[in-house]
């Protein structure tokens, strides 16, 4: 009797189960977005089972032009990367409504745990986090 209740009530929400599982999956975050500070286009797509970010172009013109190095990186073996092509966001995977990974800063050369979360079609919020402390940026999609 019990087993026929309860395949009785998951028949009458299944339905409902699979209109709400979309609200809670992360948005997709695939595309190419404007930084903040407006001098840099990051593309974000997928990588293997995660999603990672790369830097596509400068919006902003760099000392040493399209071959900037990542001369801030605390490795001095990883101090001759192109910032151009090189991978800002890494090992993002959804949890609920955000996805959660890593954000690396080339201008201080330093690693942060990061959340991305959709904010509309054309917004992208970015948060790098040090503990419970984060700080947020807004990221809109590129042109």
């Amino acid at each position: 009797m019990f087993a026929r209740l309860t395949l009785f009530a998951l028949t009458l929400l299944a339905p409902f189960g699979l209109a709400l599982s979309p609200a809670n999956a992360g948005e997709p975050v695939t595309g190419r977005w404007v930084t903040q500070e407006k001098d840099a286009v990051v593309m974000i797509n997928t990588c293997g089972k995660a999603m990672c970010g790369t830097i596509d172009r400068f919006l902003v013109a760099q000392p040493q032009g399209l071959d900037q190095r990542d001369i801030n990186n605390p490795d001095p073996k990883l101090r001759t990367r192109r910032l151009l092509g090189m991978p800002i966001l890494s090992s993002f995977v959804a949890d609920g409504d955000v996805w959660r990974g890593r954000i690396y800063d080339p201008k201080s050369g330093k690693s942060y745990r990061s959340i991305i979360r959709r904010k509309g079609a054309n917004v992208l919020e970015v948060k790098g986090c040090i503990g419970p402390l984060c700080q947020t940026q807004v990221w809109r999609k590129a042109a």
